[in-house]
C-alpha cells in the first residue's frame, strides 16, 4: 500500500475509534454515576501532560497515539428521597466487592438484598469498614461522613477512598473503576460528603457530544475522499506511465 494512503487511512481508523467513544458516552447519557471519556491525539516524540494517567492508548500510525482518558468531573446532583441512595459530594468513590476484587464507582443507588445487605444495581455488596454492610432495622441513616445509622444506633461507615491525581485508573464497566495497580488500594476520602436521598447524574453534555460525532463523521468522510483521490491518482499515473512506454 502506498505510504501516504497508509497515514491517511491510520487517521480515518483514529477517527472511527473516537466515534465508539463518543457513542458510548451518548448512550449513557442517563446513566448514574457515569463518567465521560475525553478523545485526543499525542504526536511523537512530544511531552503531553494530558496523555498521563490516560487510559486505552492505541497506536495510530501517520499520527502519533490516539488515546481515551476519563473525565472524572462530578455530575450534577438530583433529589431522589430514596434513603439507599447516596451521592458524592467532592472526590472519592464508593468500594464494591466483586468476584474479581474490589472496584470502586460513583453510581449510589444502592439497594438491600432479602438478608439486608447492601448491594449495588448489579447485585455486588457495598463495603463498609471492614466487609459488606449488613442492615437490620427499618430506619435507615446515613450521615455526611458515611456513617450508617439503623434505627438511632451507628452500625457501620461506608469505606470511602481516594487516589493521587491523575486519577490511575480504568473502566471495567461504564460505572466501575480498577486500580492500574492491583495493589494499590486508594486512601481514605477526606474532602467528601455523602448525601443521602440523592443520585449523582452523568457528567455527559449530550450536545457537545452530538456536535463531537456530527465533526467526526465529517473528518472521517474527508480522509475518505482523500484515499479516493489519492488512489486514483496512482492508477492515472500507471496508465499513463504505461502508455508511454
Amino acid at each position: 500500500m502506498n505510504h501516504s494512503i497508509q497515514k491517511v487511512a491510520a487517521k480515518a481508523l483514529a477517527q472511527e475509534m473516537r466515534m465508539e467513544i463518543l457513542a458510548n458516552n451518548l448512550a449513557n447519557t442517563n446513566t448514574i454515576g457515569f463518567k465521560q471519556d475525553r478523545t485526543a491525539f499525542v504526536i511523537p516524540d512530544m511531552q503531553n501532560e494530558n496523555a498521563r494517567g490516560a487510559e486505552n492508548i492505541r497506536p495510530s500510525r501517520g499520527y502519533g497515539q490516539f488515546y481515551a482518558r476519563t473525565d472524572f468531573s462530578t455530575g450534577q446532583l438530583k433529589f431522589t428521597g430514596n434513603k439507599l441512595d447516596l451521592a458524592l459530594e467532592g472526590k472519592g468513590f464508593f468500594c464494591v466487592q466483586t468476584p474479581d476484587g474490589i472496584r470502586y464507582t460513583r453510581q449510589g443507588n444502592f439497594v438491600l438484598s432479602q438478608e439486608g445487605v447492601m448491594l449495588t444495581q448489579d447485585g455486588f455488596p457495598v463495603l463498609g469498614r471492614g466487609d459488606r454492610i449488613a442492615v437490620e432495622g427499618s430506619d435507615i441513616a446515613i450521615d455526611r461522613d458515611g456513617s450508617v445509622f439503623v434505627d438511632g444506633n451507628e452500625v457501620d461507615r461506608l469505606r470511602l477512598v481516594d487516589f493521587s491525581q491523575p486519577y490511575a485508573l480504568k473502566k471495567v464497566n461504564n460505572t466501575m473503576f480498577a486500580a492500574n495497580d492491583p495493589s494499590v488500594a486508594g486512601d481514605t476520602a477526606e474532602d467528601v460528603s455523602v448525601c443521602q436521598g440523592f443520585i449523582e447524574l452523568s457528567n455527559v453534555d449530550s450536545v457537545r457530544m452530538i456536535v463531537e460525532m456530527i465533526e467526526t463523521v465529517r473528518g472521517y468522510e474527508s480522509y475518505q475522499k482523500v484515499m479516493q483521490y489519492m488512489d486514483e491518482a496512482v492508477v492515472k499515473t500507471v496508465n499513463e506511465v504505461g502508455r508511454v512506454a
